[in-house]
């Protein structure tokens, strides 16, 4: 088993299209979301979890707070990783490897 990186994974926040919504505060409101089994799941700062196997793959959605219809930007996809010991109803590791790998937890 790999220990995941406490990575920012810009890939995902860009592909999510978010933006800070003008205020220059950083919190949009679907910042860094992605979904996966029919959860939203956010990025955490928790690090020093281990990623187990992969569960499947995220989707990304294009992000409201962004002045184009979001409707006409791409959705982006993740690979969504179980990390030991966490039911993933409550938190996952997310990323295109298992080294760098995210935990984001479920809202």
């Amino acid at each position: 088993m790999r220990r995941a990186v406490p990575l920012v994974t810009v890939a995902v926040l860009t592909a999510a299209g978010c933006s800070d919504g003008g205020d220059g505060s950083g919190d949009a409101s679907c910042s860094g979301r992605v979904v996966y089994d029919g959860r939203d799941y956010l990025p955490t700062d928790e690090s020093g979890f281990t990623v187990g196997k992969r569960l499947g793959t995220a989707t990304i959605p294009a992000c409201g707070d962004v002045p184009v219809d979001p409707a006409t930007l791409p959705e982006a996809t993740a690979g969504v990783y179980a990390i030991e010991g966490t039911d993933p109803t409550e938190a996952v590791a997310v990323g295109d490897d298992p080294a760098e790998a995210r935990r984001m937890t479920a809202r």
